[in-house]
């Protein structure tokens, strides 16, 4: 946190100019002098930035993740870790956004391990979120997934790419700590069509993984630009928005970063800085171009202009900027109920707690970030439907609240009670009861009332 630091030469500066502490009699000339002052010598801890880009394209086939057990037959698009480092004075926090499905929670928290011990980043400052492209190879032990979807893991775990991975993520974090540099940071809304809802419904009413135009949507995007404080040149952007990386189908072979990609690969040419894509309450959102053989015939470019060119005229709208930034990373247990006759994975042990011989309760971590108590963060391991974030971010106290999701794991989708009802793909692969979704997003808002805003 920032503070002001009243040394005795500011006390007699003041005094000089005719400042009085207890009344309003300094001259504006006196006054811009004491400020002036103040401002030098209270300058501790300016706010610092750095993103790093680093490319962890296979140059080999390897399985790919998303729809059924595949191997790569090429490359259509360079994958990437997209890393942001801040630093407040106090504390650093790392930002990674990685061009992979999903990621094992036990994966997760052996990079949180390495980057405490290596770098002093605390677990709670160190959030990697995935796009969720169904077109990148694998990463780690499958994790939950397994538990639904044993027969696509019938190969052994690709170590030798995992380290690959893990290691140019730690490269990429050492790299931007070198780099910090003074920064300040904006912060804005934007808006695009270029999702629309997939639980898609025929009269019987049971729901199927198509188009809805008629469902619940999230179509905003939230932006966070870092500019460089002396020369104002624009250092990195962070979009977030909820849309699934499933432009392209299961018959496609070939190793791309699919919508979310595109789009941020679009937005660097444009913008000349990297971007990271952070996506959002995606579970029951899907591109309007979906699930097509190849790229062309899925009309993955249009995301340019359509999710593309909407963050960059977001961008551009953000006029204010801050330098003075402090933030602050917190995180909280969510319990809840497992669903009935879930075989869960040994490996995710310290994600369950045990109530009875019967009876499990999982445990779901979510992430909040407070910045200048102004922007409300937060984030979960889940592919959690929309209707749940943008009511949070309705009844929010903070300006501006975004929501990270598939951050730091993935335990499955968390649908609202009504969807139960409409059965379909998603309650197959969720671990939860029907409830479930109601109660996470009250705890929720209780903590970003309460703990974040008294902090």
């Amino acid at each position: 946190m920032k503070r002001l630091i009243v040394k005795p030469l500011m006390l007699f500066i003041l005094a000089v100019a005719g400042f009085q502490l207890n009344g309003f009699g300094a001259t504006p000339k006196a006054l811009r002098i004491a400020l002036a002052q103040v401002d030098i010598i209270s300058s501790a801890g300016d706010f610092k930035a750095a993103v790093v880009k680093e490319n962890i394209t296979p140059k080999v086939p390897k399985q790919l993740l998303g729809y059924g057990a595949r191997l790569s037959e090429g490359i259509l698009d360079s994958i990437y870790h997209q890393i942001l480092i801040l630093d407040d004075g106090d504390s650093k926090f790392a930002l990674v956004s990685t061009d992979i499905c999903v990621l094992s929670p036990a994966t997760y928290d052996k990079v949180a391990k390495l980057v405490e011990k290596k770098f002093g980043i605390a677990r709670s400052n160190f959030w990697w979120s995935v796009t969720h492209t169904h077109s990148a190879p694998e990463v780690g032990a499958p994790g939950l997934p397994e538990a639904f979807m044993g027969e696509r893991y019938q190969h052994p775990i690709d170590t030798n790419y995992t380290d690959l991975v893990i290691d140019k993520l730690l490269d990429g974090i050492e790299k931007g700590i070198q780099q910090l540099a003074p920064a300040s940071l904006g912060v804005g809304w934007g808006h695009s069509s270029a999702n629309i809802n997939r639980r898609a419904r025929d009269i019987d009413d049971v729901a199927f993984l198509g188009m809805n135009p008629d469902g619940a949507v999230d179509r905003r995007i939230g932006i966070l630009k870092i500019v460089h404080k002396e020369d104002h040149r624009l250092m990195a952007t962070v979009a977030n928005y909820a849309i699934h990386g499933t432009v392209l189908g299961g018959q496609n072979l070939l190793i791309s970063g699919d919508g979310p990609g595109v789009v941020a690969k679009y937005v660097e040419e444009k913008s000349g800085a990297p971007m990271l894509f952070i996506n959002g309450a995606a579970g029951n959102l899907a591109p309007i171009y979906s699930v097509y053989p190849d790229a062309r015939s899925g009309r993955m470019n249009m995301l340019r202009r359509l999710l593309g060119d909407k963050i960059i005229m977001a961008s551009k709208e953000i006029l204010n900027y801050e330098d003075q930034v402090s933030f602050s990373a917190s995180e909280m247990d969510f319990l809840t109920p497992m669903k009935e006759g879930l075989k869960w994975p040994e490996a995710l042990n310290e994600y369950i707690v045990d109530e009875k011989e019967t009876a499990k309760t999982i445990k779901v971590p979510v992430r909040f970030l407070n910045i200048n108590d102004k922007i409300g963060i937060w984030a979960s391991p889940l592919e959690l439907f929309c209707e749940i974030s943008n009511e949070v971010r309705e009844r929010s106290p903070f300006p501006y609240t975004f929501y990270y999701g598939y951050t730091n794991g993935w335990l499955g989708y968390m649908l609202t009670e009504e969807e139960w009802e409409y059965k379909g793909y998603e309650p197959t692969v969720s671990p939860f009861v029907p409830n479930a979704a109601t109660r996470f997003g009250e705890t929720v808002l209780s903590y970003l009332e309460s703990e974040m805003k008294s902090k």
